[in-house]
C-alpha cells in the first residue's frame, strides 16, 4: 500500500514531508523523484547558515515510517483573505434557488 501511494505522489509532483525510521528524521519539502524497486529517490533542500543546499538522496522502502503532504496553510498575519463575492460577476457561482425565482 506505501509503495502505491508514494507512486502517486511521484507521479502528481506534490512535495511531501518523509519520516526515516532507522535514521529518526524527518525530510521536509521533499520531493519523489523515482520510485525503482525498493529504493526511493528522493530530492530536497536544506538551509545551513547562508547558503541553500540541495539534496539528492536514495532511502529502502522499507526505511520510510511516514509520509505526509500539506494539504493547505492559511498565513499568520493579518491578511485580507478573498471571498467568491471578491470575485468578478461573471466568475460568481449562484444557488439554483436564486436563479429559479427569475423564471
Amino acid at each position: 500500500m506505501l509503495h502505491r501511494k508514494i507512486y502517486q505522489l511521484c507521479c502528481d509532483g506534490h512535495e511531501v514531508c518523509i519520516f526515516l525510521r532507522d535514521q529518526q528524521r524527518w525530510i521536509e519539502r521533499a520531493c519523489v523523484l523515482n520510485i525503482e524497486g525498493d529504493l526511493v529517490t528522493l530530492r530536497y533542500e536544506t538551509d545551513e547558515e547562508d547558503e541553500t543546499c540541495s539534496w539528492e538522496e536514495m532511502v529502502r522502502l522499507e526505511s520510510i515510517g511516514s509520509v505526509t503532504r500539506k494539504l493547505a496553510s492559511v498565513p499568520r498575519r493579518s491578511v485580507d483573505l478573498l471571498v467568491s463575492d471578491d470575485c468578478p460577476e461573471t466568475e460568481q457561482i449562484h444557488n439554483r434557488s436564486d436563479n429559479d425565482g427569475d423564471k
